[in-house]
């Protein structure tokens, strides 16, 4: 499992997209330090959305267009053949994609973040509680979106799974809406199809704290604890079943 990990590590430092997003993170920071220069409002509310609302837009797209590729890589590559050839069973291959994968997001979410309440400290922004849930939620939330993508690579095509998987990912962040236009139609089944829908989609709206921030302060330490677990909950479940589709997944060499 730890060459496994370490190759994965190896893959992640070779990609070129990886330094463009480093890259682009620095540009944020000069930019966002420089906002008070170049807007007449109050910058605070503008560098905490902008920095919490990049954070996750790169994740994303890196997750979806590095991730999905790994295991088509593999099996392109015929790299699977000799790893599976080898005394390893298959959960642990998957196990050492997820951890050295999520190990890699934490670190460098965790760097994110550093510099991010540096910017604030600097721009004398009082750093909440809710700022603090905020970076963390957003690290769930790619977690589960990464293992989304994970799971829907092993059946289905790389540009398939980009799609149904950022489709999800925005459905997720829209059940407030749909159980409010489910309510309205007045049929009993429809708002429980909407429910029951909503259990079996990620709960990134849940997750999503950052857009009220500025609207709602009144949250409850039971909140953060319960969609904590919750968050943990999921990805445990993806990744159970990913393993069990993964082994009974058949490669032609």
């Amino acid at each position: 499992m730890l060459n496994i990990a370490l190759n994965t590590f190896k893959e992640i430092v070779r990609n070129k997209f990886l330094y463009l997003i480093l890259f682009f993170a620095f540009i944020f920071i000069v930019f966002s330090v420089s906002l008070g220069k170049l807007t007449i409002w109050d910058d605070t509310k503008i560098i905490v959305d902008f920095w919490l609302s990049m954070i996750e837009i790169f994740w994303l797209v890196w997750v979806l267009f590095v991730w999905s590729q790994l295991l088509f890589k593999e099996i392109e590559w015929k790299t699977i053949f000799l790893i599976l050839s080898k005394p390893i069973k298959r959960y642990e291959f998957i196990l050492g994609k997820f951890f050295w994968f999520s190990a890699t997001i934490f670190l460098i979410i965790l760097l994110q973040s550093i510099l991010f309440l540096l910017v604030l400290l600097i721009k004398d922004i009082e750093i909440t509680k809710l700022i603090v849930f905020s970076l963390l939620f957003t690290f769930f939330k790619l977690e589960i979106l990464l293992w989304l993508v994970f799971f829907f690579s092993t059946f289905m095509s790389n540009i398939l799974t980009i799609l149904v998987t950022l489709m999800i990912y925005f459905l997720s962040h829209s059940f407030t809406i749909l159980l409010d236009i489910a309510n309205r139609t007045s049929n009993l089944i429809v708002v429980n199809f909407t429910k029951w829908l909503q259990i079996l989609f990620p709960p990134y709206e849940a997750l999503n704290i950052k857009d009220v921030i500025w609207s709602f302060q009144n949250f409850h330490n039971n909140y953060f604890i319960f969609n904590t677990f919750y968050s943990i909950a999921y990805i445990t479940i993806i990744l159970f079943f990913t393993i069990q589709i993964f082994n009974s997944k058949k490669f032609e060499n």
